[in-house]
């Protein structure tokens, strides 16, 4: 009905509409931040009890999120954001955004569980007027064919009763000149006023929203961003083993081409792909274009080759030990890094997990050092490792120390000065002389 309509827009623009975050990890907690900030009152949903306590105290698990921004929030006479894990509350919010985690199954196909999961809980207590939008990155097709038979199941209808659309999360952890706010933000619709009530809700918090014709191309759009990257890095990779065979630095190469001002963007290697984004994302696509008949070459080449980057590594630490009479059996390794990339406290599909999970199993004896990451767990590939600290002593005793992930406070002149052996994949050494690196 209009007048459903007409009052979401209306509590849009009077900072009255109370908004739900579903999923409070890296993509929804810095939503919630920005919802806060452009004083609207918000509501955080996750099912990880230790997440809502440690938000409803005021304390941050999110690095680059400090706690202080949280606590201001919780705290006082009138708090404008608490969380819960209780999902019956799901009809209190007038906007649902939905940011949980979509990943890979052990068969490398699309789990949606999360996304199922948390659509058929918000069908349940869904009312007329709320506004629904889905931003975890899915293959094309997704908020039509799976969330809204869900939502119409009732005999609501979108565009109507309720407003459903699709705005891809494009965080960066960690990055500096760009933000929640300054990064524009895509949105598609399932009807031409979903569109628009969508469109409002990120021009609160955004400084640019691109409205797209549907929410299948703002699901491709997403998709496409993450696989020019994928490609992109694993041709540097595949560049990047080649230059070591024929005797070339890979980086002095990257450093040479990019003097050219036009037709060139850098892109640059590295012991494998990390984060929840690229190594995954891209094959939601090779999964949904089996439906017509499609091979997504592309995308299985760079996978294939990004994949084996961490063995690269491990073969090129091997070389470097024999070539200091060194069997890696026995061998002591410390890997620096365990992040997925630098200066994150976010290890999720880190190419340090395989990288160590390849050294243990050649023999190796491996610790790990991370100042952002000083307990390592990953239930799903069994890893609980505890990150050792570095001292002179100690960094002195392994017989090789492999840069992983290079962390801006690492001092990497100490490093090489006070290791036997230093295999370096992110050229975090350069400038640096010493018969002690090896480059992977």
């Amino acid at each position: 009905m209009p007048q459903f309509f007409d009052k979401m827009l209306n509590s849009l623009d009077k900072r009255t509409a109370k908004i739900g975050i579903i999923g409070l990890g890296y993509v929804g907690l810095p939503i919630v931040l920005r919802f806060c900030e452009e004083r609207f009152r918000v509501i955080g949903f996750d099912v990880d009890p230790a997440k809502v306590k440690a938000l409803n105290s005021g304390r941050s698990y999110i690095r680059h999120l400090p706690s202080e921004r949280i606590a201001r929030l919780v705290k006082g006479k009138n708090p404008v954001f608490t969380a819960t894990s209780d999902m019956k509350r799901l009809s209190e919010p007038d906007v649902l955004v939905i940011c949980v985690p979509t990943p890979l199954s052990d068969k490398r196909e699309p789990d949606l569980s999360y996304v199922e999961n948390t659509a058929k809980e918000i069908a349940r207590h869904l009312r007329p007027g709320q506004l629904i939008s889905l931003e975890s990155t899915t293959y094309p097709g997704t908020t039509e064919e799976v969330l809204l038979p869900l939502f119409t199941a009732r005999g609501m209808k979108a565009g109507s009763d309720f407003f459903l659309v699709f705005s891809p999360e494009r965080e960066d952890p960690g990055r500096v000149d760009f933000n929640t706010q300054t990064t524009p933000k895509l949105v598609g619709g399932v009807t031409k006023k979903c569109l628009k009530a969508g469109c409002s809700l990120y021009s609160k918090i955004v400084d640019k929203v691109v409205p797209v014709s549907s929410t299948g191309v703002a699901e491709m759009a997403k998709l496409l961003e993450n696989i020019y990257r994928c490609v992109n890095i694993a041709m540097v990779n595949e560049l990047k083993v080649l230059c070591d065979r024929m005797g070339m630095d890979i980086w002095e190469v990257i450093e040479a081409s990019k003097t050219k001002p036009f037709g060139y963007q850098p892109f640059y290697p590295g012991p494998g792909l990390g984060g929840h984004c690229i190594p995954i994302d891209p094959f939601y696509l090779t999964w949904k274009a089996r439906e017509y008949n499609f091979a997504t070459r592309f995308i299985e080449l760079a996978g294939e080759i990004n994949s084996n980057m961490p063995h690269y590594v491990v073969h090129r630490v091997m070389d470097a030990l024999n070539d200091r009479g060194k069997s890696l059996k026995g061998s002591r390794v410390m890997v620096l890094g365990i992040a997925y990339k630098k200066d994150v406290d976010d290890m999720r599909e880190s190419p340090s997990l395989e990288i160590i999970k390849l050294l243990n199993g050649r023999g190796a004896r491996v610790d790990f050092n991370d100042p952002l990451i000083p307990l390592a767990m990953s239930p799903r590939k069994g890893f609980k490792m505890r990150s050792t600290p570095l001292t002179k002593r100690g960094i002195s005793g392994y017989d090789c120390v492999l840069i992983s992930t290079n962390h801006s406070s690492y001092d990497y002149p100490w490093i090489v000065k006070n290791s036997k052996l230093v295999v370096d994949t992110r050229n975090a050494t350069a400038g640096i002389r010493s018969g002690k690196i090896v480059k992977a």
